[in-house]
């Protein structure tokens, strides 16, 4: 199988400074040995089914304090209704709220504000383990 040349990072925010973060904070490439990011961002919660449904996608990164749909339940829902879900990573304004992140299924959890170290490493570790399991599939 070749290698992916791409990873597709959809990610969702209503507000469009937070998604400017959290590009800006990933760059174009996670680590060496990572492909490149196309990073997709969307902010309502029917073009995150769209794109979901499209397929895909190798990893999701999800606001949870988005409005009127916060990512923790938009997380909850896309983990139990899509087969081979990526994983997901959410974003949280309060440590206090990672408890609904387990709720939520989500695969990892980083919190506001954006941390240049944690989310990168976040993802990172994500995106890894999806496109191994997408190599041996």
């Amino acid at each position: 199988m070749t290698e992916q040349t791409t990873a597709r990072v959809l990610l969702y925010s209503d507000d469009r400074t937070t998604r400017e973060q959290v590009r800006l904070t990933l760059g174009r490439r996670l680590a060496a040995d990572l492909p490149e990011l196309e990073v997709f961002e969307v902010a309502t919660q029917p073009v995150v089914l769209q794109a979901m449904d499209a397929g895909g996608i190798d990893l999701v990164i999800l606001d949870g304090e988005a409005t009127p749909s916060g990512g923790i339940g938009l997380c909850h829902q896309l983990k139990n209704e899509i087969t081979d879900c990526p994983p997901v990573l959410l974003l949280v304004a309060r440590v206090a709220d990672a408890w609904l992140g387990t709720w939520s299924q989500a695969d990892a959890i980083t919190s506001y504000p954006v941390d240049p170290i944690r989310l990168p490493a976040a993802a990172a570790e994500l995106l890894r383990a999806r496109l191994a399991e997408k190599a041996t599939a």
